[in-house]
C-alpha cells in the first residue's frame, strides 16, 4: 500500500529531525520511501507562540496495514523524543498519515484521509510537489490550495 505522510518539526535541529524520521521510516520492514518533497518553513497553527516549523511530505510504499503504519509512526515519534504536552504545541517530530492510497478509514484512533489536511497549506504545498497535477489518489487538492491562497506567503521553501 502507498501512503502519503506529512512530517513536521519545530524543536532543535529541524532539518536533522526530518532526516532522522525519514531514515527511521526507511528502516521499517518492507517499507520504501518513494518520493519526498522539498522542506518548507511554515508558521505554527493553533498555538502561535512557538518557533516556525519545517514541514515535508513523503510517499512510502509498505506492506503495513494503515493501523500498523499509524503505530510505526507513533513509535518513530517516541523514539525521536516526542512529548505531547498540549495540542498543537511544539514538537520534535510529528508524522501524520494524510492518505493511505484511496482508502477511507474512520476509527477511534485513526482517520484517513487526515481530517484537517485540506485546511493546512503546510500539508498541501508539499503535496503539490509530489503530485504536480494536484490529484492525490483520486482526490483533487487544487481547490483547497486555492481557498488558502491568501496565506501562501506563510509557506516558504527552504531546501
Amino acid at each position: 500500500m502507498e501512503y502519503v505522510l506529512s512530517l513536521g518539526t519545530n524543536i532543535g535541529d529541524r532539518k536533522g529531525n526530518i532526516e532522522k524520521a525519514i531514515e527511521s521510516l526507511a528502516l521499517l520492514s518492507n517499507t520504501h520511501i518513494l518520493k519526498r518533497s522539498p522542506i518548507y518553513e511554515t508558521e505554527p497553527v493553533g498555538f502561535a507562540f512557538q518557533e516556525k516549523f519545517y514541514n515535508i511530505a513523503v510517499t512510502v510504499e509498505s506492506f503495513f496495514e494503515p493501523g500498523e503504519m499509524f503505530g510505526a509512526c507513533l513509535g518513530i515519534e517516541a523514539a525521536l523524543g516526542r512529548v505531547r504536552n498540549f495540542k498543537n504545541g511544539p514538537r520534535i517530530i510529528d508524522i501524520d498519515i494524510i492518505f493511505a492510497q484511496d482508502n477511507i478509514i474512520n476509527t477511534k484512533n485513526l482517520t484517513v484521509p487526515h481530517p484537517r489536511y485540506s485546511e493546512r497549506l503546510f500539508v498541501l504545498v508539499p503535496l503539490l510537489e509530489l503530485f504536480s497535477d494536484g490529484i492525490v489518489y483520486g482526490t483533487d487538492i487544487k481547490p483547497y490550495v486555492e481557498n488558502l491562497k491568501d496565506n501562501y506567503d506563510d509557506v516558504k521553501r527552504v531546501m
